[in-house]
């Protein structure tokens, strides 16, 4: 018990954990959008677990707001610099990490479903797990200009931290401790993340 006791009081205040915690949620997801290798969907449900179980009235609020900014913010700059590639006699670092993370029969894909459906596939494109990439190339290989882009991302943006953020509020609410809706979040996301590949890997050995 003392060891709890312990543990419970090093934890910081709800004012220094805000002051921290929404600048590190901002940066991270910015950084995520721009190089895919963090986790920015457990991010963002992690810090709804967190926001869920403060007395702050619009803490979930503020976590919707930063995620969603950031990873607009994210997406339009890694979008531009793909669209400086493109025009680039010799292309651009960029361009070709969205080249690598964009396997061809994905890109084909999502080149298919752009032409027949337009910016609703920008918008979707953000909720299937490893979608994002594959149809950000397709809109630069289709040269879609930059404000359309924007058009579709803010929408796409905005349906992404509702949807994790939904995942960390059903976290926070099934569990009395902040740190097992999170570890609870954490899981969940991952399983939507690695579920499709999966399936498909199953459905192909069958």
């Amino acid at each position: 018990m003392s060891l709890l006791a312990a543990a419970s009081s090093s934890v910081p205040p709800e004012s220094t954990q805000q002051a921290l915690g929404y600048p590190s949620l901002f940066l991270l997801v910015l950084i995520g959008a721009l190089v895919p290798v963090v986790p920015t969907g457990a991010l963002v449900s992690s810090a709804a677990v967190v926001a869920f179980h403060q007395t702050a009235p619009f803490a979930l609020a503020l976590v919707f707001v930063t995620a969603s900014v950031a990873a607009f913010l994210g997406d339009v700059a890694l979008y531009w610099l793909g669209r400086r590639g493109l025009k680039s006699k010799n292309g651009s670092r960029w361009l070709e990490a969205i080249r690598a993370r964009a396997p061809e029969d994905r890109l084909e894909q999502a080149q298919v479903k752009l032409a027949e459906h337009g910016v609703a596939v920008l918008v979707l494109s953000r909720l299937v797990p490893a979608g994002r990439l594959p149809v950000m190339l397709a809109c630069l290989l289709a040269e879609w200009p930059l404000r359309r882009f924007v058009r579709g991302n803010l929408p796409a943006c905005l349906a992404w931290a509702v949807t994790y953020q939904l995942i960390g509020i059903l976290g926070g609410s099934l569990f009395p401790e902040p740190w097992e809706g999170v570890v609870a979040a954490i899981v969940l996301t991952l399983v939507i993340s690695v579920a499709p590949s999966v399936w498909k890997r199953v459905r192909a050995a069958s």
